[in-house]
């Protein structure tokens, strides 16, 4: 038998409370909102706005037909986790490794939902990370993701 999904679950889902860092990111993206839009330009961010995140920082563009995410821009604390540089190349060409474990299911999350979403995934060392991507409008549709990570 099938069960019901409950319509009002979100994945990906904002906490109560976000990580300092992360809800400064987040505080950030809802100043560049204009007027009523429900969420902000991609061309309005400035990373150089959050000078003491930005390695901690990532930009992502986001193509449809096929759905595909790109790395626009990577902060130098998050390219060190990777083993060879993946600014430039899409999601799916690099291997998921921390912290960028379910990129590609919380980049979609994002885009279908239009809005922020949340992701916090321990790992086996005992740390976690937890991950925040936000949609940015541009060329009229969702263009691009900023996205901030945090280590606790």
């Amino acid at each position: 038998m099938i069960s019901s999904v409950n319509e009002t679950t979100v994945p990906y889902e904002l906490p109560q409370q976000l990580h300092p860092g992360l809800q400064r990111v987040l505080s950030y993206w809802e100043s560049l909102r204009r007027g009523e839009n429900e969420m902000p330009f991609w061309d309005d961010v400035k990373l150089s706005a959050l000078p003491d995140l930005i390695g901690r920082l990532l930009l992502i563009d986001v193509f449809a037909d096929p759905e595909r995410f790109r790395f626009s821009f990577i902060g130098d604390e998050l390219s060190g986790w990777c083993k060879e540089p993946v600014t430039g190349k899409f999601a799916d060409e690099t291997e998921p490794r921390t912290p960028f474990n379910y990129l590609r299911s919380q980049c979609s999350a994002t885009v279908e939902g239009r809005r922020p979403t949340f992701l916090h995934h321990p790992s086996a060392e005992g740390s976690a990370f937890s991950r925040l991507l936000m949609p940015m409008w541009g060329d009229g549709r969702i263009g691009m993701l900023l996205g901030a990570v945090d280590w606790h």
